[in-house]
């Protein structure tokens, strides 16, 4: 059996790591007492490590583990490691790599950076050699492939990672975070960031900030630095932060100074990718405190075949003897991909034929073969490890971390590993299935909110309208007896509402602040982080919508025009009036058919309507016509016409008194119009039009409905619009809905909404709402409550205390105008006149037809009788003839 000889230059001392490793591999060597050294061929593997770094020596012990396997079992094959030390230096990496190519190595393996990887890559490419690299790079396919076709990615896929954070996120509903990685020595990140920020764009999260860290060999004092940039985490208002990449020192110094200025406390989130979470075993129980509640990610790894078993006693027990300093000793994700990268690369070299061992065919070979290791069944695509990766969600609690449950593309979140699809509940696309086994910072009883919570040192400050046409919704006055400001009216009460119900979850502090200023600059403050929020009544807009949060609407919102009205000039057909069109044509087509059932049944005894038809068909027609007045004189012969006439007697009844009544209630009740019924008519005859000018109506009425600028005045307060109204100054208003359901409210004997811009228009916007920062939590939880005050009614009274119509309002709301009567309402009664006259006439043709089958019959049996009489008469005749002496 071959023996194992590995080989290392660069700053690594030969006493220090090659002789142990040598003597401890001789000494499980000499377990076997049949050692035969032969060498019928070489494979020359080199390799390319930090070893000072945690990942580094995991990667050198799980190779010389996979290189000493190997020879054990391999008859005509020698694997030589070749062991180069990077230092963590991309040019350093490089350097070697050339080094390692002029010894005719077949493959290079390491770099657990990718900016080494693409360094080492670049040398590879010119030599075409194959580059197995422990790192990634979130590079969409096939750049990758184009620029490094000679590079394997042998680590978890960045994107995986990504779209498991992302889902976590959006999970527990956090609309911002916060991103934080250690930049390479190139200042890149290897396009995590990138990934990281389509992946929450899909779900609608935003970006607040991302902290970015130079490598930490480039800082002269690292725990200042960190100290310094934290800080300025302070300032911002997510309290999501995802840790993309760090060096183990980073990391550690990262955390600390986190908690230390209060950011690893209640309400606050920290996020880890498996880069730093891979390594939680090997941090000691000082870090891991610092870190409590955090959330990470790292790759499922099945534990329980013998293959893994074997590989972990091995690796524990060289690594205790390489590394004694190290506490912690178990196998990670990094060497099992290590120990794989040296088994595939073998099983492809021993794939090739003699005639065609090159580098590029075994690069094919690669690329077309499937693998089975440690780490799962594998293949590449486009130089890309391609791998069904199933994440474990762990959660560091006390000195230790407890692994939650699992994630996958295909199957989202689980408390168990899943292998098919299920109904269990268990299982689902929101960690929320998770979320009551989470020991968040802080020890939270209660999802964080992902945000920077008030507290009484440091209130929401939240700006009011202080300068409001319509006092009853938001009303700003100093009081002279308490010396402060007092804040009331509708808006509000609503916002006292939703605080009553936020309260029974947590209680924000704040503080009113009023602000004379434009809606939309009350806005914009709330964007640039001014004002936390804005309580009053801010229309929601679409435009608005895009830089700012705005809850759930607690009013209607719409265009209407309001106009004064006159009284309305006498009619010449008012009498017509109370029955509509179609009213009247019911009406008469009834008339006209229960003339016709009249003569139809009373033509024949009536002596009334002898004559010519057309005589009879008059005598019909006034007889009938004359019963809507009750004034008919001819008499009824025929029962059926009886009934017939008795149910249009009621029928006519039950009309002549509805449209009396209507009639009465037209003439009596006071009848007033709109002066002004059409936009187009005021644009034509550029009438002066009013508005609020603080709102955006103004704007609305310039750029939407094509008003004149010079033709619309700025109205400041409700009380002004009649005054403009009476003076002349403007012709109509236009008013938002809840403002106009409020002047109305005072001013209904006056003014009216009119036109095609009315309650009910197409002018309509979204409604009135409350204004917090993109991304607050708080606007969720308003827009929760708001919510419930609509669906308990709670809403509803605070309408009608508020905008309560006065006495005079609602006397003339009962006197609002009559509406013509319509058929609709009395079709029962057509119904029933129609029907009697119809079965009256079929009862009276019935009889007719058997009175008359009935003398037939009777005229007919006489016949037969006088014909049998006639014919016995002749017979006997007969008879007598043919025998006289009878």
């Amino acid at each position: 059996m071959s023996f194992l000889i590995g080989t290392f230059s660069g700053p690594l001392k030969l006493g220090s790591i090659f002789f142990p490793s040598v003597v401890t591999i001789f000494l499980l060597l000499l377990s076997d007492t049949s050692i035969i050294i032969s060498a019928h061929s070489e494979i020359s593997i080199g390799s390319i490590i930090n070893v000072k770094t945690r990942v580094g020596k995991e990667i050198v012990v799980a190779m010389k583990v996979a290189a000493h396997n190997f020879n054990n079992s391999s008859m005509h094959q020698t694997l030589y490691l070749h062991f180069r030390d990077s230092s963590g230096n991309p040019l350093q990496a490089a350097y070697t790599a050339e080094e390692l190519l002029k010894e005719n190595v077949q493959a290079i393996i390491g770099m657990e950076t990718w900016e080494q990887a693409a360094l080492v890559a670049d040398v590879a490419n010119k030599a075409e050699v194959p580059v197995v690299s422990f790192s990634s790079a979130a590079i969409k396919k096939p750049f990758a492939s184009l620029l490094w076709p000679f590079l394997l990615q042998m680590n978890t896929n960045i994107n995986e990672q990504i779209r498991c954070i992302a889902a976590i996120v959006h999970s527990f509903n956090w609309h911002r975070v916060i991103p934080i990685y250690e930049a390479d020595v190139y200042g890149g990140d290897s396009g995590i960031y990138a990934a990281l920020t389509e992946a929450l764009q899909r779900f609608g999260v935003d970006i607040e900030y991302h902290l970015v860290l130079p490598p930490s060999s480039l800082l002269s004092d690292e725990s200042k630095f960190i100290q310094e940039e934290v800080a300025k985490l302070l300032s911002k208002q997510s309290r999501v932060f995802i840790v993309l990449q760090a060096s183990v020192s980073m990391a550690i110094g990262l955390f600390k100074e986190a908690k230390e200025v209060g950011l690893v406390g209640k309400d606050s989130v920290w996020i880890m990718t498996e880069g730093i979470t891979s390594l939680l075993d090997s941090f000691d129980t000082s870090v891991i405190s610092s870190m409590e509640g955090a959330l990470g990610i790292k790759t499922y790894i099945s534990e329980d075949n013998s293959p893994f078993v074997q590989f972990r006693h091995q690796f524990r027990k060289l690594f205790r003897s390489e590394y004694p300093e190290e506490d912690y000793s178990d196998v990670g994700i990094y060497a099992l991909r290590a120990h794989d990268s040296i088994v595939f690369l073998t099983r492809a070299i021993n794939r090739l034929r003699s005639s065609n061992n090159t580098s590029k065919a075994l690069l094919e070979t690669i690329l077309k073969s499937k693998f089975s290791g440690l780490s799962g069944d594998f293949h590449f695509n486009s130089g890309e490890l391609s791998q069904d990766s199933v994440f474990r969600i762990v959660n560091v609690v006390g000195r230790r971390y407890k692994e939650l449950g699992f994630w996958s593309k295909k199957f989202g979140f689980s408390s168990s590993l899943v292998h098919k699809e299920s109904t269990d509940k268990s299982i689902g696309s929101s960690m929320e299935v998770l979320a009551n086994l989470i020991y968040w910072p802080g020890n939270l009883k209660r999802t964080p909110k992902g945000w920077c919570m008030p507290t009484e040192a440091k209130p929401m400050k939240f700006a009011v309208p202080g300068e409001t046409s319509f006092k009853k919704f938001v009303k700003v006055q100093w009081s002279e007896s308490s010396k402060e400001i007092n804040y009331s009216g509708f808006c509000i009460d609503v916002f006292f509402e939703v605080l009553k119900i936020l309260e029974e979850s947590y209680s924000p502090p704040y503080e009113f602040v009023p602000y004379n200023g434009t809606y939309d600059n009350l806005v914009d403050h709330v964007a640039d982080k001014t004002f936390d929020a804005v309580i009053g009544d801010v229309t929601i807009l679409a435009n608005r919508s895009k830089y700012v949060e705005f809850t759930q609407p607690f009013a209607e919102s719409g265009l209407t025009m309001i106009v004064p009205v006159k009284p309305q000039a006498d009619k010449a057909w008012m009498f017509l009036k109370p029955f509509s069109k179609g009213m009247w044509g019911m009406t008469a087509a009834i008339l006209v058919y229960t003339v016709l059932i009249v003569w139809l049944l009373e033509r024949r005894s009536n002596p009334e309507f002898d004559g010519p038809w057309h005589y009879q068909l008059s005598t019909a027609l006034w007889f009938t016509s004359s019963s809507l007045f009750f004034a008919q004189r001819e008499q009824i012969y025929n029962n059926h016409a009886r009934v017939a006439v008795s149910v249009w007697l009621f029928v006519v009844l039950a009309l002549s008194s509805s449209y009396t009544a209507t009639l009465s209630s037209m003439l009596t009740a006071p009848r007033l119009e709109a002066n002004v019924t059409d936009i187009g008519w005021l644009k034509k005859n550029n009438a002066i039009v009013g508005c609020d000018g603080s709102s955006f109506v103004k704007r609305y009425l310039e750029n939407v409905l094509g008003f004149n600028p010079v033709n619309i005045r700025n109205i400041s307060s409700e009380y002004n619009y009649p005054e403009e109204f009476e003076s002349g100054r403007i012709t109509a208003a236009f008013l938002e809905v809840p403002y106009e359901k409020a002047f109305l409210n005072h001013h209904c004997q006056g003014y009216t909404v009119a036109g095609s811009s009315g309650r009910y228009g197409g002018d309509r916007f979204g409604g009135l709402g409350f204004v917090f920062q993109k991304g607050s939590p708080i606007a969720a939880d308003a827009s929760q409550a708001i919510l419930t005050l609509l669906e308990n009614g709670r809403l509803k009274q605070l309408e009608i205390e508020w905008f309560a119509p006065t006495s005079d309002c609602l006397t003339t709301q009962s006197h609002e105008k009559t509406e013509s009567l319509t058929w609709h309402s009395f079709w029962g009664l057509y119904l029933l006149s129609v029907g009697t006259s119809s079965l009256c006439y079929l009862v009276f043709v019935s009889h007719q037809l058997y009175e008359h089958l009935h003398e037939a019959y009777r005229n007919l049996r006489t016949k037969i009788v006088n014909m049998t009489l006639l014919f016995m008469i002749a017979l006997e005749k007969t008879l007598s003839l043919q025998n006289p002496w009878v």
